[in-house]
């Protein structure tokens, strides 16, 4: 499964608060004016893995968020099964981004994803439903809130993908074994 979103949504601590492995993490010191923002970005990729029961696994790939590192979404999106979209719901500046990464991820894959609207612990946060319609997305589209440093948060947006993918399964055909 692959964790995208705009630079600051929460990707690398929504795989960190999972992960039963330490997190492969590529994050490196920010050189351009995002400084104001954060210290560190992720450059390449984040990879962590939850087991959900003896016969499941499931790997979760975490791509960069600043749109100077997009060539990787492509690389990571490879084979995916489905995606996760996180947006962090306090910053309304983030949401054009965010539908653009959204578009993008979809023409990369017809694979089931889910929107986590995140940081819903933040007083400034955009309640999900007010997200789907500044984002001008379907009623069809999950919208969920999401708190990425809470584990439960992030299990349930986690299992509501995989649900998704398992319907998606269901209605067209097996899923080759090499998939993520």
């Amino acid at each position: 499964m692959v964790v995208t979103g705009p630079f600051n949504s929460g990707k690398t601590a929504f795989i960190g608060s999972v992960s039963e492995i330490p997190v492969v993490r590529t994050e490196r010191r920010v050189t351009d004016n995002t400084r104001a923002v954060k210290d560190q970005t992720t450059v390449a990729m984040d990879f962590g893995r939850i087991t959900i029961d003896k016969d499941l696994s499931l790997y979760l790939f975490g791509t960069p968020g600043q749109k100077r590192f997009d060539f990787m979404w492509e690389i990571l999106s490879e084979g995916m099964l489905g995606f996760v979209v996180l947006i962090d719901s306090a910053r309304p500046e983030t949401f054009r981004e965010a539908r653009r990464i959204l578009d993008t991820f979809r023409t990369y894959s017809n694979t089931p994803f889910v929107i986590a609207a995140n940081k819903q612990d933040d007083e400034d946060a955009w309640p999900p439903e007010d997200l789907r319609i500044a984002l001008g997305l379907d009623q069809g589209m999950r919208v969920l809130p999401c708190i990425a440093t809470r584990k439960e948060s992030v299990k349930a947006i986690l299992l509501e993908l995989l649900y998704g993918i398992l319907e998606n399964v269901a209605e067209e055909q097996p899923v080759p074994a090499r998939k993520r």
